[in-house]
């Protein structure tokens, strides 16, 4: 019914940036939140950020002084903004869409983000 498309996903030395793109089609309910999930190693898989269909906007208190994150191309594509990248940063980073009015969670397949110090 729904598909994800990701793309930014690489390797950087720490201070460096990336920016993380989303893509979803299909048969998209009108009311839903798309944003980024990460997983590390050993970790389990914690909100990065999120942005509703409405425009409002969530990061994590761990990441908000560096990330920024957005919906674009008619809140469709949500694109995640990383500056001044750290190595705790490197993780498998997961879009993720979820429909508000539907028992209903779709996933990317995730995009591997290492960061050297």
């Amino acid at each position: 019914q729904v598909h994800l498309v990701e793309s930014g996903g690489g390797l950087v030395q720490a201070g460096g940036s990336l920016r993380l793109s989303c893509t979803a089609s299909g048969n998209l309910q009108r009311a839903n939140n798309l944003g980024w999930y990460r997983q590390a190693p050993g970790q389990q898989r914690e909100l990065v950020a999120v942005v509703t269909s409405r425009g409002r906007a969530t990061v994590a208190d761990s990441v908000k002084d560096r990330f920024t994150v957005s919906r674009n191309n008619n809140m469709k594509t949500v694109e995640l903004q990383m500056n001044n990248l750290k190595p705790e940063d490197t993780a498998v980073y997961y879009c993720n869409l979820r429909f508000e009015r539907a028992e209903k969670i779709w996933w990317g397949q995730g995009t591997q983000v290492t960061v050297s110090s």
